[in-house]
């Protein structure tokens, strides 16, 4: 096969050789951002849109609770699997569950700290232990 520097023939796109295409016209004014004509004043023959406040999303506590079943060196690797801990701070929060009857595994966003409850769950069930976790507005 002779490699000339353009696509193959019957490949899609153009990068050397091929049909050429044309570009599309510009548009008659130039435009400022987009968005519905409520959202945008008119400045001569610019459109100019007003920026809306963006917020950070509200943030979610993981929760571990004590149970008298699930073993501590259990939570431990939990804790440093799903929630990238190092065996320090796993073993801080797992003293801190077996103590005081919970603690926080982390904090995330709410649709990931409903995956982290899901996939602990789902591991904790496989080993055959009742771990309970739950999310807790931050």
């Amino acid at each position: 096969m002779k490699h000339s520097g353009a696509y193959a023939e019957g490949s899609r796109g153009r990068f050397h050789g091929g049909p050429e295409r044309s570009l599309p016209s510009p548009p008659a004014r130039p435009l400022l951002g987009a968005g519905s004509p409520g959202d945008a004043e008119h400045d001569g023959d610019l459109v100019v849109q007003k920026r809306k406040a963006v917020h950070r999303p509200r943030l979610y506590k993981v929760l571990l609770h004590n149970d008298d079943f699930t073993t501590m060196e259990f939570v431990v690797e939990i804790l440093v699997r799903y929630f990238r801990k190092s065996r320090v701070e796993a073993t801080r929060v797992m003293l801190e569950v077996h103590h005081r009857g919970i603690g926080v595994a982390g904090v995330f966003t709410y649709e990931v700290a409903e995956t982290k409850v899901a996939q602990v769950t789902a591991e904790a069930r496989q080993h055959g232990m009742p771990l309970k976790c739950s999310v807790d507005p931050a």
